[in-house]
């Protein structure tokens, strides 16, 4: 049975984007709290991951960036011993004063918060880049508690513009791959890893220029042609000696891919067969 990409559509229920609001704006507002002494549940964050992006499912995790100021950086950046680490758990406490009864933890990069209803959020603590002349960058630079600590940069926004570009351009095929590659992913192969950011740089990168009929157009491609387009490129692209290299859109940094080709390929697979 063929289980080719179709127009998706909306896939998140309204229920589900009230909670996400509610749950992001308390994140924000007991890290604003806390370290920059606001009240505002706005300020100092963006939805970042596959929400950001455009391309999340109603299963999907809710990541959160929070911008801290550069004096927690230059606390932390100085302690000897990983003060990556407790950056990290200075984050998960102020989160757990919103949320005492959830488990919360920190891990790795992140701050994860997993709700009894299933919903799961991870918090992103970074500091916004400056540049030499002193104006704001759009790079943000995020710790790292793995290999002893480390500070790691991301740029979310330009992500985010590459997408949803590419996505206008395809006339919405760019959005509703990504949407289906996560839908075959958590049906058919759920005991398998494979992250939101290598499915949308994948996507991003195989599609090429294809992309939705437009209204009143048509179409000379028979149906499993697009698919077989992605199977090849990811042939093409990677091999037991050679991993699939492929960057971030827009931001172009390298995504790490060894955790996830397995399922990349299966997922890849059941689509194009």
């Amino acid at each position: 049975m063929s289980y080719s990409v179709t127009k998706h559509g909306e896939v998140i229920s309204r229920e589900i984007i009230s909670t996400v609001k509610t749950r992001y704006e308390t994140v924000t507002r007991s890290i604003n709290r806390e370290f920059w002494n606001l009240q505002s549940d706005t300020s100092h964050s963006m939805l970042v991951g596959s929400f950001g992006r455009g391309t999340a499912i109603d299963t999907s995790d809710i990541d959160v960036l929070v911008e801290l100021p550069k004096s927690e950086y230059d606390r932390y950046d100085i302690v000897k011993g990983n003060g990556q680490s407790r950056l990290l758990q200075a984050v998960r406490s102020a989160i757990q004063t919103a949320y005492p009864r959830s488990d919360v933890r920190a891990d790795g990069q992140v701050v994860k918060i997993n709700f009894s209803d299933g919903v799961r959020f991870e918090v992103l603590p970074a500091f916004q880049s400056v540049s030499y002349w002193g104006q704001s960058d759009p790079t943000y630079t995020y710790p790292d508690t793995n290999m002893g600590g480390n500070w790691k940069s991301t740029n979310p926004k330009a992500e985010q513009n590459a997408m949803i570009i590419k996505n206008n351009s395809s006339n919405g095929l760019l959005f509703d791959t990504c949407k289906h590659f996560r839908r075959v992913r958590d049906n058919h192969f759920s005991s398998y890893h494979l992250s939101g950011i290598v499915i949308d740089s994948f996507v991003y990168a195989a599609m090429g220029n294809w992309q939705w009929t437009r209204e009143g157009g048509s179409s000379s491609a028979a149906q499993g042609d697009y698919e077989r387009v992605l199977s090849d490129y990811l042939n093409q692209n990677s091999s037991y000696w050679l991993p699939l290299m492929i960057s971030a859109p827009g931001s172009n940094q390298t995504v790490d891919t060894a955790s996830s080709i397995e399922c990349l390929k299966k997922v890849v697979s059941y689509i194009a067969d």
